[in-house]
């Protein structure tokens, strides 16, 4: 099997398995002092907590923009942001949001460090006129923001 291993540095690794818990729907497969990890089924993931109140470390800082997981209909956008209503972690919703040049159905939370996470299904591409920014008729949440920020 074959998936993508994230590591994230947290602020508070009790915090983010609480979070990163509800927002899998998983448990972590392994837990230390300062560290966790998850071996998510949907979607193939490996997911690492490092607790590291200094951030990223080496390399470029503020490099991640946000995270997300594709799913294949807006069906799976409203049942997943149910789920996460469910689970406490308030959703902020965005019907037919033009971001990242297609038109999206998604779902945004953010993990206890301001790391945002999106649910989201791509509906249409959007004409090439468009750019880069969501924009939404309600307005963008707030841990989005506007263009350039946080979106696809």
């Amino acid at each position: 099997m074959s998936r993508v291993q994230l590591a994230l540095n947290v602020n508070d690794v009790d915090e983010a398995v609480a979070f990163y818990s509800k927002l899998f729907g998983a448990e972590p497969a392994k837990r230390r002092p300062g560290y966790a990890n998850f071996a998510i089924a949907d979607p193939p993931l490996k997911l690492v907590l490092i607790e590291q109140a200094d951030g990223r470390g080496h390399g470029v800082m503020g490099a991640l923009n946000h995270l997300g997981v594709e799913v294949e209909s807006a069906d799976q956008v409203q049942v997943a942001t149910g789920r996460l209503a469910g689970e406490g972690l308030n959703p902020e919703v965005q019907e037919s949001t033009t971001c990242c040049y297609a038109v999206q159905d998604k779902a945004w939370v953010s993990d206890p460090d301001g790391t945002p996470w999106e649910v989201y299904t791509v509906l249409a591409d959007a004409p090439e006129a468009q750019d880069l920014g969501c924009a939404t008729e309600a307005g963008a949440p707030e841990a989005v923001g506007t263009a350039g920020s946080p979106c696809c």
